[in-house]
C-alpha cells in the first residue's frame, strides 16, 4: 500500500463567494476559451504519444491544465468571476480529448464533482438572504486552484462495500470517514476527493470533501490499465479521516422518490462529459489517420502496384488520396463521427437547459434529458470502438504509424475507447430508451452512473 500523499495545505472550504479584490486566476472574458483550449491541446497532442508509453502519474499534466485555467472555467459566476456555462465546458472537454483522452478524462470528472454542493447542496428556495452555499466548492476550487477527483455515486452490488461515516467524538462534532473504494480518474493528482459515504453504512448519503495529502488517506494507483493509463486512476483507502461539518458538501435521500429532478442531473452531467471524451477520442484517430493519408503514408498508391505506372514512366502516380476504396473508408468514418456528434450537441442542448432550471426542473423533463444522454452515450460509445478499431486497419503496417518505429502509434486511441467505453451497458441504455419511447416509461432516478 502506497504512503499518504503530501500536498500543500489549503484552507478549509467557505461558504461565501469570493471577497472583491480576490479574484480567480482565470481569465475574465469566456471568448479567450476556445483559444486556451486549442493551444493546450496542440500542446498536449506533440507528446501524447511518448508520455502514453512512459505511463506516469499524469502530474505535468495537470500543470499543465492550471497554467490553462481549465480547471476553473465552471466557476459561478459573481462580482470577481465570470463564469463558463455546461456548453462551453463539453466543448473543451471534447477538444482536449481529441489530443489526449486522458487528460479529457481528468477534467470531466472534475467538472462534473465541481458542482456537486450546487447538485447536493440545500435548493436555493431554502435559503433566506445568506451566501447560497451552492456556490461555495466551485468558488473554493477556482481560488485555491484544486483539481477533484472521487465520485458520489454508491458502489455498484457486488463490487466495494462502500465508504462509511461514523460521528466523531468531541465538541466540534463532524464525522470519521472509513473504507477503501476504486476511482477511475484523477485520485493520484487530485488536491481534493469528493466522495459519497453513509452515517453507518445504511441510510442516506452524505457527499463530502476530503484532503488526500491526511495521513489516513493512502491512495494505490492503477497502472495496469489498458486504456486511459495517464487518467490517475486508482483505489483510495481512508482510515478514520475526520470531516469537518463544514466540509458536508449535501446528502442524497437514500429513498430515490425523494431526490429533485435537478439533484439527479449529477449522474447525468458526469455521463456526457465522458461522451465528450469518447466524441474527442473518435476525431482525434480520425483527424491524425486523415494527416497520414494526406502525406501518402496510409497505404500504397495506386500507381505503384503491379501493373501500374511510377513518375519514372513520366506520369504521376496516383495517391492515397485518389484510392476509392480509401475515400470510402474515410467517408464512412467521416459520417460515424458527424453522426455521433449530432447526437452528443443535441444532449448536450438538453442538459444545459435543464441546468439553468436548477430546482425547477420537473420529472418530465430530467426524463427527456437522460434519454438523450442515454442515446448519445450508446451512439457515441460504438462510434468512437468503431472508428478506432478501422482506423488501424488503414494504417496498419505503414512507416508512419508503426509503433515500434516511432509512429503516432494509433493504437492508443482503440485502447483509449475501449477503456472509456467498457464499463456502459449499452443494452441496458437501449431498453431504457425503447422503454421511454413505446411506453412512456421513466428511467429510475437513480445516481449510478
Amino acid at each position: 500500500m502506497s504512503t499518504p500523499r503530501k500536498s500543500p495545505k489549503r484552507p478549509a472550504i467557505r461558504t461565501a463567494s469570493a471577497p472583491p479584490g480576490r479574484p480567480a486566476d482565470r481569465p475574465a472574458d469566456d471568448e479567450i476559451w476556445p483559444r486556451v483550449t486549442r493551444e493546450l491541446a496542440d500542446d498536449l497532442a506533440v507528446d501524447a504519444l511518448a508520455r502514453d508509453r512512459a505511463g506516469k502519474a499524469p502530474f505535468d499534466e495537470v500543470a499543465r491544465l492550471q497554467e490553462a485555467g481549465l480547471p476553473a472555467l465552471l466557476t459561478a459566476p459573481g462580482p470577481t468571476r465570470r463564469g463558463a456555462d455546461w456548453r462551453a465546458a463539453c466543448a473543451v472537454v471534447r477538444e482536449i480529448s481529441a489530443a489526449d483522452s486522458s487528460v479529457g478524462e481528468l477534467l470531466a470528472h472534475h467538472y462534473a464533482l465541481s458542482w456537486s454542493s450546487r447538485f447536493f447542496g440545500p435548493a436555493a428556495q431554502d435559503v433566506d438572504d445568506a451566501p447560497s452555499p451552492a456556490l461555495s466548492l466551485d468558488v473554493c476550487t477556482a481560488e485555491e486552484r484544486w483539481l477533484l477527483a472521487g465520485g458520489v455515486e454508491p458502489p455498484r452490488a457486488g463490487t466495494d462495500p462502500g465508504l462509511t461515516l461514523t460521528p466523531a467524538d468531541g465538541p466540534g462534532g463532524g464525522w470519521i470517514l472509513d473504507g477503501r473504494r476504486a476511482f477511475a480518474s484523477g485520485v493520484t493528482v487530485a488536491d481534493r476527493l469528493v466522495v459519497g459515504a453513509r452515517p453507518g453504512g445504511t441510510g442516506d448519503l452524505l457527499v463530502v470533501l476530503v484532503d488526500p495529502a491526511h495521513p489516513g488517506v493512502f491512495t494505490d494507483p492503477d497502472t495496469e490499465r489498458v486504456g486511459q493509463r495517464l487518467a490517475g486512476a486508482g483505489t483510495v483507502t481512508f482510515d478514520r479521516v475526520p470531516v469537518d461539518p463544514g466540509h458536508v458538501l449535501g446528502v442524497l435521500p437514500h429513498d430515490e422518490h425523494a431526490v429533485a429532478p435537478f439533484t439527479t442531473l449529477a449522474p447525468l452531467a458526469l455521463r456526457l462529459l465522458l461522451v465528450q471524451v469518447g466524441l474527442g477520442i473518435a476525431e482525434g484517430a480520425l483527424a491524425e489517420a486523415r494527416d497520414i493519408s494526406r502525406a501518402g503514408q496510409a497505404g500504397p498508391a495506386l500507381g505503384d502496384r503491379a501493373g501500374g505506372t511510377s513518375a519514372a514512366d513520366g506520369i504521376a502516380p496516383a495517391g492515397a488520396g485518389d484510392d476509392p476504396y480509401l475515400l470510402l473508408a474515410y467517408g464512412e468514418l467521416a459520417t460515424a463521427a458527424h453522426a455521433a456528434a449530432a447526437v452528443v450537441e443535441r444532449a448536450t442542448d438538453a442538459l444545459a437547459r435543464g441546468l439553468l432550471a436548477e430546482w425547477a426542473l420537473g420529472l418530465e423533463e430530467r426524463a427527456d434529458i437522460a434519454v438523450l444522454v442515454a442515446a448519445a452515450e450508446t451512439v457515441t460509445g460504438r462510434a468512437a470502438v468503431h472508428i478506432t478499431t478501422r482506423i488501424l486497419e488503414l494504417v496498419d503496417g505503414t512507416a508512419g504509424a508503426d509503433v515500434r518505429g516511432g509512429g503516432p502509434g494509433f493504437d492508443r486511441f482503440w485502447r483509449n475507447a475501449r477503456a472509456l467505453t467498457a464499463p456502459t451497458q449499452a443494452a441496458h441504455r437501449l431498453r431504457d430508451i425503447g422503454d421511454h419511447y413505446l411506453n412512456g416509461t421513466h428511467a429510475r432516478l437513480t445516481l449510478l452512473a
